[in-house]
């Protein structure tokens, strides 16, 4: 029996492969004598059919992500927490007289 990854790889080197049917390719792959999971993902057009037979095993997403991220509090430039509206600094107290 051939190797399934050379099968692809032959098909997918072929153009007139490459776009054929599944049932221009299913006479191919019997005459390969191509593995039962091969034939089954063409006739399907599913190539999960072919996990098994790869030994693919669940890959878990990582719960990190690598994309920055943002400060939640920046100190404004002037040391202070507070935000300060431009007018503010202005204001005084009336004098008292």
């Amino acid at each position: 029996m051939p190797d399934t990854i050379e099968l692809l790889e032959t098909i997918g080197q072929n153009a007139a492969l490459r776009h054929a049917s599944a049932d221009e390719l299913a006479p191919m792959l019997e005459q390969a004598n191509a593995s039962e999971a091969l034939r089954s993902a063409v006739a399907a057009g599913d190539s999960s059919l072919l996990s098994r037979e790869f030994g693919h095993k669940l890959n878990k997403a990582p719960q990190i992500s690598n994309a920055p991220g943002h400060e939640e509090d920046e100190p404004d430039h002037d040391g202070g927490d507070e935000p300060r509206h431009p007018l503010e600094s202005d204001r005084h107290e009336p004098r008292k007289r």
